[in-house]
């Protein structure tokens, strides 16, 4: 098992790493919509934080040999479904092999977030 790091999404949170390869895959930690630049959370609603968001994830996947494009799962949190629309235009934009995908409802992400993404993409 390796872990991936890379300084261009935001480091950890707490005892985790942005993302592991093992077994063909790479399997990310949720990322949530905090630039890397700043480490603080973007300004704006759905649309500004689920595109910082797929960045984050963009870069992870990128620093571990892979990309979005060979995503095969995602689950995605949101502490709004009325936010389902406005997310999916976003996430839509950047996931456009269409993986496996589940959607809930959290009732609270870190730092008051308004969404986090995973994947597990092929390496």
């Amino acid at each position: 098992m390796e872990k991936i790091y890379t300084p261009n999404a935001p480091q950890a949170l707490g005892p985790y790493t942005q993302a592991v390869k093992t077994g063909g895959f790479v399997l990310t930690s949720g990322q949530i919509a905090i630039n890397p630049d700043t480490n603080a959370v973007v300004d704006g609603g759905i649309t500004e934080q689920t595109e910082q968001v797929c960045k984050n994830l963009c870069e992870v996947l990128k620093a571990a040999g892979t990309s979005i494009d060979k995503a095969v799962k995602t689950t995605c949190f949101l502490s709004d479904m009325g936010d389902f629309a406005a997310f999916n235009e976003v996430y839509g934009k950047y996931f456009t092999s269409k993986p496996a995908r589940s959607c809930v409802a959290a009732k609270t992400l870190p730092k008051n977030v308004l969404c986090e993404v995973e994947v597990i993409a092929e390496a």
